[in-house]
């Protein structure tokens, strides 16, 4: 099982039907990028797209920060998730990049708990510019 974070903290992750890009004609809407993957193959169906799901190998790749903000230059404004081994101290440059959530595995979840990452919710208000602000 995976859990699902988002700035309210830890929900179990459904079991939606997903397809990678090589299968990307059979989408239910939702679709799997890998880290390798080009964004621009999904152009055309960006509007048809509910959900996308970037994997991250390991926390220490980070192609998919990448991949997340050129969806979001393309206009994609569906759900965008992390999907794999994120740590909670990568969760607010994800969501400063475009991620609306993070899929993670139940041994992840359990060596960092929600309060971890509930800690970096207020992702908006650290970031270096604010404390220079402030």
């Amino acid at each position: 099982m995976t859990i699902i974070v988002t700035d309210q903290g830890f929900t179990p992750a459904p079991q939606d039907q997903t397809v990678t890009l090589a299968d990307l004609a059979n989408h239910q809407g939702i679709v799997d990028l890998a880290q390798t993957d080009d964004p621009a193959a999904l152009t055309e169906h960006l509007s048809d797209l509910r959900l996308i799901r970037v994997t991250f190998p390991a926390f220490s790749d980070g192609r998919a920060f990448t991949i997340a903000r050129r969806l979001r230059m393309m206009g994609y404004a569906g759900e965008l998730r992390a999907l794999g081994p994120v740590i909670a101290d990568q969760y607010a440059m994800a969501r400063r990049v475009g991620f609306d959530s993070v899929e993670i595995p139940d041994e992840l979840a359990a060596r960092q708990p929600q309060d971890q990452w509930l800690f970096r919710a207020d992702w908006q208000s650290h970031d270096y510019l604010s404390r220079l602000r402030g």
